[in-house]
């Protein structure tokens, strides 16, 4: 199979042809029909995440289908069309297992970082890391919900929020164009918080109301809004989650999904006055990814993606680092390596 490699952090991928990896016990060979390019990628390929091992196939956002089983599986068939997100595995042992909470396992593992990923033709996962794709939805589009789908959507299903409430998307990027989408099926007053002037994207997407948060202090407008109920931060500007905290309501939950590039500061009276809250999110387990899949089949919720052959994955990644690709980057194993990229 062909496979682009971290040989050494900070070198560019390297495409190799590589043996066709056999699946094990519990395991499962998945064919890769298409992979996306997540913002975490770039810390495999720099050597940045923490315990990696080099050589290393990154990709954690795998859409694709069964071709091979180990002994002892059950849960899938040869044929079937899965995906394999962040959370590639779990011991089933652990304290957190053992409480249902198997994305917070003491042993949990990582697809593209604990073992090869999908920026390859193959991937042997644990069978209880895959989640099937529904029928009719597109590899291409199912790969981005492996990660920033089930980021978003399972972070505002347990934000707190309910059906009605205001709902604040803040950046509308590759996580916010997903969670406006989200948020709008799942009922909520949406609104769409962003640096720049992008509201005729936003309102597509879902968003029923959108701040330029340049030209309009945000929080202000959303306590002559009546305060929100959950706002979901997913640009990694810390200065922005700080000042949104006093756009907060009674009880509402300030979610970060968006790693900032430094601490965030949050006005302890206005919590106090409020009741409410600063968390995080990350994505969850297979389960949650399935129900991601399934709720975004039923409600036609779908990427914008641009689409790379495996081999431009250096460039696919450079493109979402650079932001040059609106809204995310995935690599397509059968896109012409010659083609032209295009939005889909």
């Amino acid at each position: 199979m062909r496979a682009m490699v971290v040989r050494r952090g900070g070198e560019p991928l390297a495409l190799e042809d590589r043996p066709l990896p056999e699946p094990g016990p519990g395991e499962v060979r998945v064919r890769v029909n298409a992979c996306g390019v997540c913002r975490s990628d770039l810390w495999i390929t720099r050597g940045e995440y923490g315990g990696l091992e080099l050589p290393r196939i990154p990709g954690h956002e795998v859409a694709g289908t069964v071709d091979a089983l180990g002994d002892s599986t059950g849960l899938f068939s040869i044929g079937d069309r899965v995906g394999i997100g962040w959370h590639g595995g779990h011991c089933g042992r652990c304290r957190p297992c053992r409480e249902g909470d198997m994305k917070h396992c003491e042993s949990a593992r990582v697809c593209g970082a604990s073992y090869d990923g999908g920026y390859a033709e193959a991937v042997v996962a644990p069978e209880h890391a895959l989640a099937p794709i529904p029928d009719g939805m597109a590899a291409a589009d199912a790969a981005p919900l492996m990660c920033a789908g089930i980021t978003t959507f399972n972070a505002l299903r347990h934000a707190g929020g309910r059906p009605g409430d205001l709902a604040i998307i803040e950046g509308i990027g590759g996580l916010g164009h997903l969670g406006l989408q989200f948020a709008n099926k799942m009922g909520f007053e949406v609104v769409a918080v962003n640096r720049t002037d992008v509201e005729t994207e936003a309102r597509e997407l879902g968003a029923h109301h959108f701040i330029d948060s340049s030209a309009t202090d945000p929080a202000t407008r959303l306590r002559e809004m009546g305060g929100a109920a959950v706002i979901l931060a997913t640009s990694p500007d810390a200065d922005s989650m700080s000042n949104l905290v006093r756009g907060l309501g009674r009880y509402g939950r300030l979610v970060i999904v968006g790693v900032p590039t430094k601490l965030v500061a949050v006005d302890a009276g206005h919590l106090i006055d409020t009741r409410a809250a600063v968390s995080g999110w990350d994505c969850g387990h297979a389960e949650d990814s399935a129900d991601t899949l399934a709720f975004a089949a039923r409600n036609g919720i779908r990427p914008r993606i641009e689409t790379f052959p495996l081999e431009e994955a250096n460039e696919a990644l450079a493109a979402m680092n650079e932001g040059r690709v609106r809204f995310r980057a995935v690599l397509d194993m059968e896109a012409p390596l010659d083609s032209e990229h295009g939005r889909s």
